[in-house]
């Protein structure tokens, strides 16, 4: 039998993989006692009010749920004196980074991206017979002038991950603004501030000024990191409205589920709750920092929940190692750094058993 030929571009495409699940882990390894610090998750979890207002709420997800998003949109609007018209909502924010591309890109238009950086936004423009542009990174932080410099008439998007993924380095606001002066009106510059929750920088972009302002930018955000609602899936993008109108056209119905609108809405209505993640996470970096020092690894600054590590050995030997002590982290080869890892920030526990985890696998890979 035949199978259907798939487009030509999929060639050009890599799955994402996922930080592995801690329930694989025990089923393959047969071990019970996991910690999971791959996917930059929030070990607080959730606030208390998103677990109550879920719980009331599963009495009627046998209605569709509220196609436009309206009261979480309004929610939002109010949060940052915008207007509706201003925000999209989307199943997480790489769903909107996907709707982007589908809106904007033609086949041999060109998107630059960073690299390193999140995968996602080179798949989104491989989806569409797009080219990816990829700009190096210059140690570790965004070469702006080297993006400006790849600037041409088939420029149709650049994204700025920021902080970036993996290395959990920032672009700061005077830097972000010089660069959007320089770009051509017609330009969308997509600010993907995924961990902007975690920024203690204070140099750190005020993005929602740019958009107010006029440039032509979508400011991407999500509840999965510093709010806790990974496994629900809700992102949102801030944009002028002519962009959010054009993204609407290719948004399916019902993209959010009724459980994730009333648990954001939840969610961004405990700031308390907020600030202590943020607070638990600041522990967290600060004990990891001294950590790594006295281990002697090289290790990037981070404004995230995450570090990107040098550790001076195969990092996909490490991971092995490190899964077989029952602490997943991910392998920096993905993103083309074989010899680095990225590790989540996790509870203080969490982080005494990685720090001695990989203390002991590192001892047993430098004899071998």
């Amino acid at each position: 039998m035949n199978a259907t030929r798939r487009r030509a571009c999929l060639d050009q495409m890599t799955p994402y993989v996922p930080g592995k699940p801690i329930e694989a882990v025990k089923r393959e390894l047969g071990i019970k006692d996991v910690i999971k610090m791959a996917s930059n998750e929030n070990p607080l979890g959730p606030s208390p009010r998103v677990l109550e207002a879920v719980r009331e709420f599963l009495p009627l997800i046998n209605f569709y749920p509220d196609a436009d998003c309206h009261s979480l949109k309004e929610d939002l609007a109010k949060h940052f004196a915008l207007e509706s018209k201003n925000i999209i909502v989307g199943n997480g924010a790489d769903e909107l980074i996907f709707f982007v591309g589908t809106t904007y890109l033609d086949p041999g238009d060109e998107m630059i991206v960073a690299c390193p950086s999140f995968s996602e936004y080179e798949s989104a423009a491989q989806q569409m017979n797009a080219l990816p542009v990829r700009v190096p990174c210059r140690d570790f932080d965004y070469d702006l002038e080297a993006m400006a410099a790849a600037v041409n008439k088939k420029t149709k998007l650049i994204v700025i991950c920021n902080p970036n993924n993996p290395t959990g380095k920032i672009v700061t606001h005077g830097e972000l603004e010089a660069f959007l002066k320089k770009l051509p009106a017609d330009v969308l510059v997509i600010i993907d501030e995924a961990y902007k929750e975690y920024v203690t920088d204070s140099s750190y972009p005020r993005s929602l000024e740019f958009l107010k302002n006029g440039h032509n930018v979508l400011i991407l955000r999500t509840f999965s990191k510093g709010y806790g609602l990974a496994g629900l899936r809700v992102g949102y993008g801030l944009a002028p409205a002519a962009v959010i109108a054009d993204l609407n056209i290719v948004r399916p119905p019902f993209n959010v589920n009724s459980v994730a609108q009333v648990a954001a809405r939840a969610a961004l209505g405990d700031q308390e709750h907020l600030q202590a993640v943020q607070a638990l996470n600041n522990r967290g970096k600060e004990f990891l920092s001294r950590e790594f020092e006295r281990l002697g690894l090289f290790y990037l600054p981070t404004e995230t929940n995450f570090f990107f590590v040098e550790v001076g050995v195969d990092s996909r030997q490490l991971f092995k190692k490190l899964l077989q002590k029952g602490v997943i982290v991910r392998s920096g080869s993905a993103y083309g750094f074989p010899y680095f890892i990225r590790v989540s920030i996790a509870t203080e526990e969490q982080n005494t058993r990685f720090i001695e985890a990989l203390e002991g696998s590192l001892e047993e890979l430098r004899s071998i």
